[in-house]
């Protein structure tokens, strides 16, 4: 036999294929020989690998959306309490809107009724004819201060009747506290809007308050200093405002005697300025014309006096916006909603007696007849 050995060395030796695939492999990366080493299976297989990762994932952000809507799941069975609460908000939103939006176009309505009015003025001045049913047309084209208190104040009661109906509807339905309140107060508010009225027009003509001829024949027999008397108001307020309890019955007591002590010392002071006025008045300083510097003189002094009756009226409303804000602060909401109509149906029979009166039959009317 013959020994092949030598023949292997030589192939070797020679660089045969085995040679060159092992050396090919010796040059190829460490990592490539560590994944070969450890058998690792190709590229293709390590994406499935990063799929069945993913699946899991997907998995745990469906039970994550399944946990969040959970969470934002509001109770199937809310509150009954809270439903009406909600609701009556809603009710007392919806009323509030309404009455801003009727304010709004009662301004714009008035607006309108101004300009027209205007209009109307500068055409009788043009034509040479009188404003209303006496009141003069100024330089200006426009009525006198009297006129327009008196068309102000006219606007005044048809919103005062209309508060008033809103005010007796809810204390009919036994509205909340709340809710009651805001009809309250809006009425006090518009109260003050008068007593606002009343300050322009004591600048412009303080007799013209004083005197009374804004009110009807039966109001007037009440009048006091441009207005109506508090402390015989509270008088009138007594049996609506029941029952009290001893707070009450002290606190009100108590504004009874302070308001007809500062009635009092209010009167006191206006008949004293009328005295003065006329002793001025009937000074012997005017009774000589041709003295022009004391004539002037006294009549500056009499002027002055009259500045003073201003100040009368004024204190006189400051005292009865003071008595009705007090009983709002002495008497609960319920009882001051009645104390309210009370004062607006008082009125309201003065003026609907003033009517009765000025509609009877003249005793001419009676001679006729016979």
């Amino acid at each position: 036999m013959h020994h092949v050995e030598p023949t292997i060395k030589v192939g070797m030796s020679l660089g045969s294929p085995a040679s060159s695939a092992s050396k090919r492999t010796s040059e190829a990366p460490p990592s490539m020989e560590l994944g070969n080493s450890r058998g690792d299976p190709p590229a293709a297989p390590e994406l499935g690998k990063k799929e069945m990762k993913a699946v899991p994932k997907k998995e745990g952000n469906k039970k994550a959306a399944q946990s969040g809507n959970s969470e934002y799941e509001g109770p199937k069975t809310p509150d009954p309490k809270i439903l009406r609460r909600l609701a009556q908000n809603r009710e007392a939103a919806r009323k509030s809107r309404l009455r801003k939006k009727a304010y709004v176009q009662q301004l714009e309505s008035s607006r309108i009724k101004l300009s027209q009015l205007e209009q109307e003025l500068q055409r009788a001045r043009a034509q040479g004819v009188f404003f209303g049913g006496g009141s003069l047309i100024g330089d200006q084209g426009l009525p006198s201060d009297a006129a327009v208190f008196d068309m102000e104040y006219g606007r005044w009661l048809e919103e005062h009747h209309r508060l008033m109906c809103e005010l007796r509807a809810s204390v009919q339905e036994h509205l909340s506290e709340n809710e009651l309140r805001m009809y309250v107060e809006n009425s006090l508010a518009h109260y003050d809007e008068m007593f606002g009225l009343k300050g322009m027009a004591v600048k412009a003509d303080v007799f013209h308050l004083v005197s009374g001829t804004w009110k009807t024949p039966a109001e007037r027999c009440f009048m006091w200093i441009g207005g109506f008397r508090p402390s015989e108001l509270i008088k009138v307020l007594s049996s609506h405002i029941e029952p009290l309890t001893e707070q009450q019955i002290l606190g009100i007591c108590e504004l009874q005697q302070s308001t007809q002590e500062t009635e009092e010392a209010l009167s006191q002071g206006l008949e004293a300025l009328y005295r003065t006025l006329s002793d001025t008045v009937a000074s012997d300083a005017l009774s000589s014309p041709s003295n022009m510097a004391n004539y002037m003189g006294q009549m500056a002094i009499a002027m002055s006096k009259l500045t003073t009756l201003e100040g009368f009226v004024r204190q006189a409303d400051n005292l009865r916006q003071q008595t009705l804000h007090r009983l709002h602060q002495i008497l609960t909401t319920r009882q001051m909603a009645r104390c309210l109509l009370a004062i607006a149906e008082y009125f309201h029979r003065l003026r609907a007696l003033s009517s009765l009166w000025l509609a009877r039959p003249r005793q001419q009317d009676q001679f006729s007849m016979h």
